[in-house]
C-alpha cells in the first residue's frame, strides 16, 4: 500500500495547495500592514498581533501532529497533510474514510485496505473537506449581512457575539470528552486550570508573552497529565 498512499501525483496535489496557503498568508499579512496605519495600528501593534496569532497557533498544531502522526501509516503523507492537516478535523475525516470502506467491504488498515479501497476512502475525506469550504463560501456573505445590521442595531453586540460564539464551541468540545472516563476529566480540568493560572499570572506580572503562550502551555500540560493519568490507569 505504501506504493499507492505516497503517490506522486498526490504529493503535487498536496504541495499546491500548501503553495496556495503560503501566497494566501502572504497577501492577507500585506493588506493587514496596509490597512493597519489607516486604522491607528502602528507597526508594533501589527508585528505584535502577527507574533500573538503565531504562538496561539502552536498549541492547536501540536494536538494536530500528534494526530497526523498516528495516521500516517493508514493514509499516507499527502492525504494527511491534505485532509488532516488542512481543513476539518481528525474524528471526522477519519469517520469519513472508516464509512467509506466499509460500503465496499473493506476496512482501515488490515487485509481490507487495498488499493481500490484507499481510493474510495481518500475520495469520502476529500469530499467531506470540501463541504467545510463550500460551506464557508455559502455561509460567510449571509453572516456578513448579518453583521452589518447587528452593528446598525448595538455595536456592542458584535464585541459579545464573537467572544459568546468561540466560548460555545470551545465548551461544548471539552464538555464532549468529560463522559469518556475519568481520565478525560481529569485532563480538561487540569488543562482549564493551567489556563487560568497563566492568564492571572499575566495579569499580575504584566506578561504579555504569558497570555499568548497560556493556550499551548495549557494543551502541553494537559497531554503530559492525559498521558501519566492513562499509564496510571
Amino acid at each position: 500500500m505504501s506504493d499507492y498512499v505516497n503517490l506522486v501525483p498526490l504529493w503535487i496535489c498536496a504541495l499546491v495547495v500548501f503553495a496556495v496557503i503560503l501566497v494566501q498568508s502572504a497577501i492577507y499579512m500585506r493588506a493587514a500592514s496596509q490597512a493597519g496605519p489607516e486604522l491607528g495600528f502602528t507597526r508594533r501593534d501589527l508585528r505584535r498581533s502577527f507574533v500573538s496569532g503565531g504562538v496561539a497557533a502552536i498549541g492547536p498544531s501540536l494536538a494536530v501532529v500528534i494526530v497526523a502522526v498516528a495516521l500516517l501509516a493508514l493514509f499516507g503523507t499527502p492525504a494527511v497533510l491534505l485532509r488532516i492537516g488542512l481543513v476539518g478535523s481528525a474524528a471526522t475525516e477519519t469517520s469519513s474514510a472508516e464509512l467509506a470502506a466499509t460500503t465496499v467491504g473493506g476496512g482501515l488498515g488490515g487485509e481490507g485496505w487495498t488499493p481500490e479501497v484507499f481510493a474510495v476512502a481518500f475520495f469520502a475525506m476529500a469530499m467531506s473537506g470540501g463541504m467545510w469550504m463550500v460551506g464557508t463560501l455559502l455561509l460567510t456573505p449571509a453572516l456578513k449581512r448579518g453583521d452589518t445590521r447587528l452593528r446598525q442595531v448595538n455595536p456592542a453586540l458584535m464585541a459579545i457575539v464573537p467572544s459568546a460564539a468561540l466560548v460555545g464551541a470551545f465548551a461544548s468540545l471539552g464538555v464532549a470528552e468529560l463522559p469518556k472516563s475519568g481520565v478525560h476529566v481529569l485532563t480538561v480540568a487540569v488543562s482549564a486550570v493551567t489556563m487560568t493560572g497563566c492568564l492571572l499570572l499575566a495579569r499580575a506580572l504584566h506578561a504579555a508573552w504569558l497570555r499568548e503562550w497560556g493556550l499551548g502551555i495549557s494543551i502541553i500540560v494537559g497531554l503530559v497529565v492525559a498521558y501519566v493519568a492513562h499509564q496510571a490507569a
